[in-house]
């Protein structure tokens, strides 16, 4: 039986407390006693999630072997939502400071985001190539790619425009999260069962808390400035060389394109799918994650 998020181990830290308090919160799981170490792994989050987003695979990852990290992103569920700091570099830094710093994890990671995570992972990546035994990315037009600028304003992706709008998205959702966060959910999924009403009530109270969904649009509104800095990377230090994966669902739009994408910017970069699901690659399908993670990791 799968463990509920609320009885896995939950802790925060500060990484700043002035000028603005950074305080990240994370979920933690170790390998059962007896269980041969084989690593750790770093999951990353997107939006409209947290860490719960993971809640079906953390249990099964860490009796695999592994030491699973799942934290909040600034901004984001049980973490402090500063004003500022949403660019991916800074988001990157945060979790790459949680990680070695204050959890005090000297060997190199297993990096695995999804969504806006995907894009936090590949900063992670390009920053920190030392601290990454693997990379597993997927489900978003990494800015700076020609997919990024193709589909940017299309139709499919019409909230990223609207995301960048300045206070409109935060006046029309104010009392309305639990329906927007519900559109994506509903339209991105393959199997929109997954989601019970305890989920969606969940995650509807993390993203109506004081400055969630502020927080949240600005992840978005910071787009144009991970482009900048991800095609300068690109140009300073060539493709990641991290070994990676490019990781969807079966049934996701957010597909298209990504695999050329991927290879604009990774040097050594295979393909994984999610059978049996749309976006949300975690939740629809847990063991169809667990074992692309595990068969990508582990090879």
């Amino acid at each position: 039986m799968t463990t509920p998020y609320s009885q896995l181990t939950h802790r925060q830290v500060w990484l700043e407390q002035e000028p603005e308090e950074v305080r990240i919160h994370y979920v933690e799981a170790n390998p059962p006693a007896g269980t041969q170490k084989k690593g750790t792994i770093l999951l990353i989050h997107g939006f409209p999630e947290t860490s719960y987003q993971f809640r079906h695979v953390i249990p099964p990852l860490s009796s695999a072997g592994y030491r699973v990290i799942a934290p909040d992103y600034r901004g984001a569920g049980y973490s402090s939502r500063p004003t500022t700091g949403y660019t991916k570099k800074v988001l990157a830094t945060d979790l790459h400071t949680l990680v070695t710093d204050k959890l005090g994890v000297q060997d190199p990671v297993h990096v695995i985001g999804h969504d806006i995570g995907g894009m936090v992972a590949h900063a992670y990546a390009h920053l920190f190539p030392e601290s990454c035994a693997s990379l597993i990315w997927g489900e978003c037009p990494l800015p700076g790619t020609a997919v990024y600028d193709t589909y940017k304003h299309s139709p499919a992706l019409w909230h990223f425009s609207f995301h960048t709008v300045p206070n409109l998205p935060e006046l029309l959702t104010t009392g309305h999260e639990r329906q927007y966060l519900k559109h994506f959910y509903d339209r991105l999924a393959m199997n929109p069962a997954a989601y019970t009403e305890a989920d969606l009530d969940f995650y509807a109270g993390q993203y109506a808390s004081p400055g969630a969904m502020r927080a949240g649009f600005n992840v978005y509104r910071a787009f144009e400035e991970d482009k900048v800095d991800n095609l300068r990377w690109l140009g300073e230090k060539g493709k990641v060389q991290v070994r990676a994966m490019l990781l969807s669902g079966e049934g996701t739009f957010e597909a298209l394109g990504s695999e050329e994408a991927a290879r604009e910017v990774d040097e050594d970069v295979r393909v994984g799918k999610v059978e049996g699901s749309g976006h949300w690659i975690a939740e629809e399908n847990p063991e169809g994650f667990v074992k692309e993670v595990l068969g990508f990791i582990e090879s």
